[in-house]
């Protein structure tokens, strides 16, 4: 069975007199789903910057008030622990990305049959993604800072590692 054979497996005729009313009420309420998805996401972004952030900011404490062994230790823990952070921080956003992806392509495929296709049209109007003058798609945005965070936790290890080689 298909993507559209599993989406619509009761043909109008089946159904009955209702089914125009209902595709409209379960289409409402799958739209209102996938924005959900959109805040899940906007509430993970916000956990990840600033368990990061705050992270970081440990990191440049520490470097500035411990010896070169302490300064090693704990600093080599928390790059560790944050690059396992931002790690899964940008996993959480590619699986976020792949949901919307699969719920905005059941939202397009609803949409055929009802009198107009917004987000279709929204979509095409963007250049489906391809063309950044008209859109970028904010994921390519987003998945970046994690891996920003990735190189700055990289970044201090190494540090920390040549101060303990230079002490």
């Amino acid at each position: 069975m298909n993507f559209e054979e599993k989406l619509r497996p009761v043909t109008p005729e089946q159904y009955g007199s209702n089914y125009d009313q209902h595709l409209l009420e379960q289409y409402k309420l799958y739209v209102e789903m996938a924005d959900r998805i959109s805040h899940r996401r906007q509430n993970a972004n916000g956990f990840g910057l600033s368990i990061n952030t705050a992270l970081l900011g440990i990191v440049g404490l520490v470097a500035s008030r411990c010896t070169r062994g302490q300064m090693f230790m704990t600093i080599a823990v928390i790059s560790v622990v944050g690059m396992l952070m931002s790690y899964g921080w940008y996993r959480l956003l590619c699986s976020y990305r792949d949901l919307n992806t699969a719920k905005f392509r059941v939202i397009r495929f609803i949409e055929s049959r009802l009198p107009i296709a917004p987000y279709v049209a929204e979509w095409q109007a963007a250049g489906e993604g391809k063309n950044p003058k008209l859109y970028k798609p904010f994921t390519h945005i987003e998945v970046g800072i994690p891996r920003i965070f990735i190189l700055a936790y990289l970044v201090s290890l190494v540090y920390s590692i040549g101060m303990l080689i230079v002490q």
